[in-house]
């Protein structure tokens, strides 16, 4: 892809002091007789021939700058967001080697280790501090920040809104999380919630919600010291304004709201590689409808495989094959938060749940999660394996 400059650099003409035009085909001087006196007709012809390219070449340019100016404003984001990628070569790395050849200016300021860093020891990157910011960070000029109250469902609705339609994407483009105000509700207010920790950024003049960063309390286990943190989450920015540098403010002003409650750690996943991993996690899917899922694109056919040997490969059975398997229900919380802490405590990095945690995280909700165990006798008792 070349920009409109480009285009038009490679077939604008340059003229000498006698009006020549210059183009590919001048080989010599001898083929430019015509302004040497007697001119031969092969001259003309080549001299109008060359004007008529010319005024081609600024009627071509001038429609393709009509054609752009009538785009929308998204539309010309989008291509210029294209250009740029396009131009210096690189998209989100995805892997650690894509990401040890970039530079990440606004990561590099902060307290992580850097890719290439190699890390030792473990403890506190910096100690915690005393003297903490109590002024916002500056937002540019026409926004402000908001502390979002989610018990208003006119704000959970904005919210809801912002994310569906600029929240994170496949690289295509086509899909995009759709998380529905009851399930933020159950994200964003587990035990602990913080009102100030919902921090979103409006435009002054409408009050439209354009910004949003969320921290929510996480006790985290890293090796043999247990460390009150939080997690951060749903960072989202207005497609429109993510040429205004607004998420590296939004990373500070969540990071200064979490001082202030004496914490200074905190826990975040990413699908691109960001410096630096302590971790990764792998998931797999189930497909329960693969022929919806490849008609839209999600999914594709493996090779040597139609769509009818697909089907019977993810056709499940009428009924479960795992005796004993049930909803969880309330009784099952204070076995389901010991099996929960003796699987977690053979890892280095873990979340520490109490039950009440563990009731808001895993028991089922509607719409939201479903959580299933399976219970077994044994004795004359039933226990959960």
């Amino acid at each position: 892809m070349a920009d409109q400059s480009e285009t038009a650099a490679g077939e604008r003409l340059e003229e000498d002091e006698n009006g020549h035009g210059h183009c590919s085909d001048c080989e010599n001087e001898e083929k430019h007789s015509y302004n040497r006196g007697v001119g031969d007709e092969s001259g003309v012809k080549k001299k109008k021939k060359q004007k008529r390219k010319k005024e081609k070449a600024v009627d071509k340019l001038e429609t393709s700058e009509a054609q752009v100016s009538t785009l929308p404003a998204e539309k010309i984001q989008e291509i210029q967001k294209a250009i740029e990628l396009f131009s210096v070569g690189q998209g989100p790395a995805k892997t650690m080697e894509e990401a040890s050849k970039r530079s990440y200016q606004f990561w590099d300021t902060q307290p992580v280790p850097k890719l290439g860093e190699v890390v030792s020891s473990h403890g506190p990157i910096e100690p915690d501090k005393d003297n903490i910011r109590q002024e916002p960070y500056t937002l540019p000029p026409g926004f402000t920040w908001d502390a979002l109250d989610l018990g208003d469902r006119a704000v959970l609705k904005e919210l809801y809104t912002l994310l569906n339609e600029n929240y994170v994407e496949d690289d295509d483009n086509m899909f995009r999380f759709d998380y529905s105000p009851e399930f933020l509700l159950w994200a964003l207010r587990p035990p602990g919630w913080l009102p100030q920790w919902h921090c979103g950024v409006r435009v002054i003049t409408s009050k439209k919600l354009v910004g949003f960063i969320s921290a929510i309390p996480a006790t985290m286990q890293i090796y043999d010291l247990t460390k009150k943190m939080v997690e951060i989450n749903f960072l989202c920015v207005h497609k429109k304004l993510r040429a205004k540098r607004v998420a590296p403010v939004l990373i500070r002003e969540i990071t200064r709201r979490v001082h202030m409650e004496g914490i200074f750690q905190a826990v975040y996943t990413a699908g691109v590689v960001l410096p630096k991993p302590v971790g990764t996690c792998r998931y797999w899917h189930r497909s329960l409808n693969p022929r919806k899922l490849i008609e839209v694109k999600f999914s594709h056919l493996s090779r040597n495989m139609t769509m009818q040997r697909t089907m019977k490969l993810y056709r499940l059975p009428e009924a479960p094959k795992t005796a004993g398997l049930r909803p969880m229900e309330l009784r099952h919380i204070p076995a389901v938060h010991k099996l929960l802490g003796q699987y977690l405590s053979q890892f280095h990095l873990a979340p520490v749940m109490n039950e009440e945690e563990v009731q808001h995280w895993l028991f089922p909700r509607e719409n939201i999660i479903d959580t299933f165990v399976v219970e077994v006798i044994w004795e004359g008792s039933q226990n959960l394996a």
